[in-house]
């Protein structure tokens, strides 16, 4: 027996002192702060009595006042499955809802477990064709407190695609749309890939949402509405640094970039990168990049990209990547890739009586690896919560070419074929308290292996994208990983002030450098304007290469503007 004793007090509390009685034991007393918490409590017991087999408890209601109740609840017979028998439920269904009837048998009935159940069989109607099935009980008796039933499945009638509509005003093409959703005219109707659907859309960085998206049924077809609007994301950015002009002790050296970006050419998610840097007196870098999604029809991305490194006067670098890509749920991409970097010498320092082999040579390396991304972002565009996550591992032969410029003897004990490998990856979580507080943090790392790295192999750091505070570029290293801390302030939907902390651990065993710990702070803004946004960045970077003073600080402006 329960007994439930209700007083009102004149903080509007209820004291609640309940007994269990039975085959169930139980005493208590709770505080709630309303009669609604009180019915809440109330139906949680008979649920706890339910999921333990008492079915058909006793229950019996006493008012005792204005503010009091008694309840009392006999607990009743204990009942147990005998057996549920499968009934008309087709085999296929049974097998990819993974049901096993064989739980019940001689165990509590439990409505949880049934539930969870006939769930699983609709969730898998609904992605096969038959988004109005039915599932319940049929043929149920009782004996002895043991109960038998059978599952009675009612498909409902099949429906289809019947086509995907863009209601918004973004010019992309439907065919290519519906292929990438994987929503095609009379393919049958899934929920799943509706609900993909929705956060693949979140996902491209060119398009937006107007409106809610509706869905319809009618003719035993379903057809889904999409309110989405082209974004101006399309990018021309020209940024201008000055730096302190080192090689010549005064004055100002000007550096220079341009960026462009083109997105969703055609209206078939077609992607162009240029990018073109140059970061000091004698170095210039490019880098061009193409973006084929859907490769002939099929479910795969190609991306194609070169990019070009010119050091100073002492090596040129070229990479050429052949990416091919794959979408899987929850947003995750999975990228196998196949990558040709080449590194060749353009001016021998070393005198013809040094028989040290230098640590910038010429070599070939062919690699194959694999890269996957996952995101979380509420917007890949301009995130303001989430996470993003990459992973990148590659592994393959390094060939050194004999530099004829250089003497034999340097090569003699030099294995001029070896393997190699890397990996890098990265974390970004955007942190948002309200909508004029957020924080954007960054953790990036990165290795590589190989008897015989040279300098032209390393990874290169420091910039605006990396270690602010120091020249594009400004550090080569073997093994690194450095940390970004970015609070900002929001006073419109893309426009922010900030402060900013970077720190980094860097190795550099190929030039026999000790580890550096290089660190930066500084502040800055990004202004949205009509067509573009305005950025301006100060920054102070320390290292065992370069002090920290007002002297060695770095500003870069720019402005990109998009269409």
């Amino acid at each position: 027996m329960i007994l439930l004793q209700v007083q009102l007090i004149a903080q509007q509390q209820l004291w609640m002192k309940y007994e269990i009685a039975g085959d169930i034991s139980q005493r208590d007393t709770v505080k709630l702060g309303s009669e609604a918490e009180l019915r809440e409590f109330k139906s949680g017991l008979l649920s706890e009595l339910h999921q333990r087999g008492y079915l058909i408890p006793l229950i019996s209601e006493v008012p005792v006042g204005e503010d009091s109740l008694f309840l009392s609840i006999e607990t009743g017979e204990k009942y147990e499955w005998y057996s549920l028998g499968l009934g008309n439920l087709p085999e296929s269904i049974l097998i990819k809802s993974g049901t096993d009837t064989r739980q019940f048998e001689k165990r509590n009935f439990n409505y949880a477990e049934l539930s969870r159940v006939f769930e699983s069989i609709l969730t898998v109607s609904e992605n096969e064709g038959y988004p109005f099935a039915s599932v319940k009980l049929d043929s149920i008796t009782e004996e002895s407190s043991k109960i038998s039933a059978a599952l009675y499945y009612d498909s409902g009638p099949f429906i289809s695609f019947d086509s995907l509509q863009v209601t918004g005003d973004s010019k992309i093409n439907k065919k290519f749309l519906s292929k990438f959703l994987q929503i095609t005219p009379a393919s049958p109707f899934s929920q799943k890939k509706i609900n993909n659907s929705l956060r693949q859309i979140n996902e491209l960085p060119y398009l937006k949402w107007s409106g809610e998206p509706e869905l319809s049924f009618q003719n035993e077809e379903a057809t889904l509405y999409l309110p989405i609007d082209d974004r101006k994301i399309n990018s021309i950015d020209g940024i201008i640094g000055f730096l302190p002009n080192e090689l010549e002790g005064s004055g100002l050296l000007i550096t220079g970039q341009f960026d462009l970006l083109l997105y969703n050419v055609a209206g078939r998610g077609r992607n162009y990168e240029l990018h073109w840097q140059r970061f000091n007196q004698f170095s210039q870098s490019l880098q061009v990049s193409a973006l084929e999604p859907l490769l002939l029809g099929s479910n795969l991305d190609v991306q194609a990209s070169f990019s070009l490194l010119k050091e100073d006067s002492t090596f040129l670098t070229r990479d050429f990547r052949l990416d091919f890509g794959y979408r899987m749920d929850g947003g995750s991409y999975l990228r196998f890739f196949t990558r040709r970097q080449a590194g060749d010498l353009l001016g021998i320092s070393a005198s013809p009586d040094n028989l040290r082999f230098p640590e910038v040579g010429d070599f070939r390396f062919n690699n194959y690896g694999l890269g996957f991304d996952k995101s979380w972002l509420d917007d890949v565009f301009f995130p303001r919560r989430g996470a993003l996550a990459k992973l990148e591992f590659a592994i393959g032969n390094k060939n050194i070419l004999v530099n004829t410029a250089l003497p034999a003897q340097v090569y003699e004990d030099l294995s001029l074929r070896s393997l190699q490998y890397y990996f890098r990856g990265s974390l970004e979580k955007h942190f948002y308290k309200n909508m004029n507080w957020g924080l954007y943090s960054r953790l990036t790392g990165g290795f590589m292996e190989n008897p015989n790295l040279f300098v032209n192999d390393l990874y290169r750091l420091g910039g605006l994208r990396t270690i602010r505070g120091f020249n594009e570029n400004f550090f080569f290293a073997n093994n690194y990983v450095y940390l970004n801390i970015e609070p900002r302030y929001y006073f419109d939907t893309y426009s922010y002030f900030m402060i900013f902390a970077d720190v980094a651990r860097l190795e550099n065993r190929i030039q026999n450098l000790p580890v550096d710990f290089p660190y930066a702070v500084g502040l800055g803004f990004s202004l949205e304007t009509g067509n573009g946004i305005f950025n301006f960045i100060y920054a102070l970077g320390g290292s065992n290469a370069q002090d920290f003073a007002l002297n060695l600080s770095k500003i870069h402006f720019g402005y990109t503007g998009r269409f």
